[in-house]
């Protein structure tokens, strides 16, 4: 039961990330053409250009790390697991309790940022966004990377259950 939710939550959230990601860097790279063709081509330069590029930037970072998290690309230094194989189911968990941790902080502190920006109503200076978007990314990036620590920490409970059933079997 629960694998069958974590199968419907990870097509909604590839779904999700994939495409705002996807829509994201082709806005900023039409934009960026566009740019680079009326530079050199007319002299003429689109001051907005940049600054989207910049908030792109922030929004595929950490919407990427959501996305790191389900590819289990997230860096990590894997020296001790290479010296020690025992210890790699161990440290992959304290892994992901960090991650769940630091995920927690990323709600919390991105949504007080968040309120901050619309309290004091800033904006960008150019294109005139409101700053609370780009600060909302930060709670919905740390919600993300919780939902994709819990189904990566179950996929890893499941295949090691298995592996030792399996084991069990065969001796």
């Amino acid at each position: 039961m629960l694998g069958k939710i974590f199968k419907i939550m990870d097509r909604i959230l590839t779904f999700f990330e994939e495409w705002t990601l996807f829509l994201a860097v082709m806005s900023v790279l039409i934009s960026l053409f566009c740019n680079v063709i009326l530079r050199y081509g007319f002299h003429y330069s689109l001051a907005w250009s940049e600054e989207l590029v910049r908030n792109v930037i922030i929004y595929t970072t950490l919407i990427g790390c959501s996305v790191a998290v389900r590819d289990r690309s997230m860096i990590k230094i894997d020296a001790l697991v290479q010296l020690l194989p025992g210890l790699k189911i161990p440290l992959s968990f304290f892994s992901y309790i960090v991650t769940l941790i630091f995920s927690v902080m990323m709600v919390y502190y991105g949504r007080q940022m968040a309120v901050l920006q619309m309290v004091t109503n800033q904006k960008t200076i150019i294109m005139q966004i409101p700053l609370v978007y780009l600060y909302s990314i930060l709670p919905l990036m740390g919600v993300l990377m919780f939902i994709r620590t819990i189904q990566v920490a179950y996929q890893d409970i499941r295949q090691h259950s298995k592996k030792n059933r399996h084991e069990a079997e065969v001796s």
